[in-house]
């Protein structure tokens, strides 16, 4: 592995400490226009696809949010690309402008029963863009985070990475309870879920004004000044730093398939197997969320004292040996499912408060957003986007109690990762 040179060290500045807040927030906003689509699948499935079928129109629609994920290796592509040759703040500007104004055209799109199967490729076409921004944005964002780190505080600075993640489905998944608790069935279907689109868009555009706000990272800049900038990043990544790249996708197989199921899709997956009214999967959602969101910084902070192979070791292993009785306690009772998301929401601080930082000290800053965007976001095509479809359709065919032995698959392919990887907490780092 590349040893960096450091360029930073003691507590976070003041400039740090800016350039992670605005990293932060911005980050978040985005992904409120990301997680809303999930968290409205059933409504829009009766929206945009013919009636007469539910669990068909809903398979429809979990088939366009997986469609969506096969963006997200192209984003990343692209999008990562042009964060490693013009600047961490270009490419998270572009990405959360282009999630922002997705947002809005799905609040926009009519309705199947005005324009027919128009409705589903506009629907579709929307989605693509949402993932091809969400691809180009988490190289991006991960990079400038770490990147904007004091030395020995790296996991901490990168676990924000995903308290905006997780922020951001928290927010999503506010307006998810308070618009199905508080309107009417017929007034949801009608304006109350574009309602929350719009409003996820206009939160990108604040997004958007914070982005532009800030400078950009040391990393990048001593890597432009000094002529390390590379024409062709993907190439350069590919080429010079493989089993960096292989490593960041093993890494992500078990994190993102459980944080799809656990964070994104289990209030629709309860609701359909238990029969738990959404309203309440929701709030059980909103509230594990914030433990979530309120853990991940004190779990970076434990992985720049312990290192990152223990705290994600304890992750895999966790899921490994907790995957079926978690999934077997599910039920309609509200406090089964609080139990059942808390406990598998707590297993997850170990992946999402390292993933950011250790796939940014696998590789030098010239490549690093493309390092880190394309070969997560081929794990996350293959494993996260297609894990709430998965779901539905064991579900559909009678097999919902073979659900933990993907899980527990999944988390032991990592876990070996995990095991085998070195470890880079005090490394040195530019």
């Amino acid at each position: 592995m590349t040893t960096h040179v450091a360029i930073s060290s003691g507590k976070l500045t003041p400039k740090q400490r800016k350039a992670i807040v605005a990293g932060t927030i911005g980050n978040t906003v985005e992904w409120v226009d990301w997680a809303l689509y999930s968290i409205f699948a059933k409504i829009i499935s009766q929206e945009f696809f013919p009636p007469g079928d539910d669990t068909a129109a809903l398979l429809s629609t979990l088939a366009v949010f997986a469609v969506g994920f096969v963006m997200r290796p192209i984003g990343a592509a692209v999008l990562g690309g042009y964060a490693d040759r013009h600047g961490r703040k270009k490419g998270l500007t572009l990405t959360v402008g282009l999630m922002a104004g997705a947002s809005f055209a799905i609040a926009l799109t009519p309705t199947y029963g005005m324009i027919g199967l128009l409705a589903p490729v506009l629907l579709l076409v929307a989605r693509l863009v949402q993932g091809f921004s969400a691809g180009g944005e988490f190289g991006s964002s991960s990079a400038f985070l770490v990147e904007s780190a004091a030395a020995g505080r790296r996991a901490f600075a990168g676990s924000w990475q995903q308290v905006s993640v997780g922020g951001g489905v928290l927010i999503a998944s506010l307006l998810g309870t308070i618009t199905t608790s508080a309107l009417s069935d017929a007034a949801l279907h009608s304006w109350g879920w574009r309602l929350a689109f719009v409003l996820g868009g206009l939160l990108g555009l604040v997004g958007l004004w914070l982005r532009v706000s800030v400078e950009d990272t040391e990393s990048f800049t001593h890597a432009r000044v000094g002529g390390q900038t590379k024409t062709n990043p993907l190439r350069a990544m590919l080429v010079e730093h493989p089993g960096a790249a292989l490593r960041v996708a093993g890494i992500t197989i078990a994190g993102t398939l459980t944080y799809y199921i656990w964070v994104n899709y289990l209030p629709t997956y309860a609701n359909l197997t238990t029969g738990i009214p959404l309203s309440q999967a929701l709030l059980s959602q909103t509230l594990c969320l914030v433990v979530f969101v309120i853990a991940l910084p004190f779990v970076g902070i434990l992985s720049d004292r312990v290192g990152r192979k223990t705290t994600l070791g304890v992750f895999a292993g966790g899921f490994v040996l907790l995957a079926w009785p978690l999934l077997n306690l599910l039920s309609g009772n509200f406090w089964s499912l609080f139990l059942v998301q808390l406990t598998g929401m707590v297993l997850v601080l170990g992946y999402s408060a390292n993933c950011a930082v250790i796939m940014a000290e696998q590789f030098p800053p010239e490549v690093r957003a493309t390092g880190i965007a394309l070969p997560y976001a081929l794990a996350v095509a293959l494993f996260g986007g297609t894990a709430p479809y998965i779901t539905t359709w064991l579900n559909d065919i009678g097999h919902s109690d073979l659900l933990w032995l993907y899980v527990s698959g999944s988390a032991l392919i990592s876990l070996a990762v995990y095991l085998t990887m070195p470890e880079t907490k005090d490394e040195e780092f530019a």
